[in-house]
């Protein structure tokens, strides 16, 4: 799942409460602060992501001609323009290394804010961080199915994309997060 600006506070949060629940950290200054140095390194990585997918975006249009002619695979050339971009823009493509790699970066990040204590290793802290995120992921994809079946389930067909969709996507999602205590 691509990860956008709006899943980061829910993230961040998560990453908090989880590092809370292990009863393997100390928080010196309590939650928010975590939750907010959490929040501030993955907006920047997805700020990274959506920089890279804009400048790719600009190089398919600047290109629409050429691609029309040759009958090019605009979505296959998207992803093969990215993956030569992202060393540029510093974005892992591969989502398990992204979230590795961010999870060492909130480590770090509140280790030196001094807004945690641990006397265990930092790879079970690290851990715990990475498996935040991969459940924040987890269940959100859930959700995006519940959302998905009721979105199927009615009368006339609702096309993704519209704003129609949108809305009405937006609305369930909502509906089934409080469903599960999320929101």
């Amino acid at each position: 799942m691509k990860v956008t600006l709006s899943h980061v506070p829910r993230i961040a949060n998560r990453i908090a409460l989880e590092l809370n629940k292990s009863g393997l950290v100390k928080m010196t200054q309590g939650l928010e602060p975590v939750a907010d140095e959490a929040r501030k390194i993955f907006e920047e990585s997805v700020k990274k992501e959506n920089a890279l997918e804009e400048r790719v975006n600009e190089m398919l249009d600047d290109n629409e001609d050429d691609i029309e002619e040759q009958l090019a695979d605009e979505r296959q050339l998207f992803f093969m323009i990215k993956k030569k971009l992202a060393p540029e823009y510093d974005v892992k493509l591969n989502y398990e290394e992204r979230y590795s790699e961010i999870s060492h970066k909130v480590l770090d990040a509140i280790y030196e804010e001094d807004l945690v204590y641990y006397d265990v290793s930092e790879n079970r802290i690290k851990n715990i961080i990475e498996a935040a995120i991969t459940g924040y992921i987890a269940s959100n994809d859930e959700i995006d199915d519940a959302v998905m079946d009721k979105i199927r389930s009615y009368k006339r067909r609702i096309i993704p994309g519209t704003e129609e969709f949108d809305i009405i996507h937006e609305k369930l999602y909502h509906e089934e997060l409080q469903k599960r205590g999320l929101a």
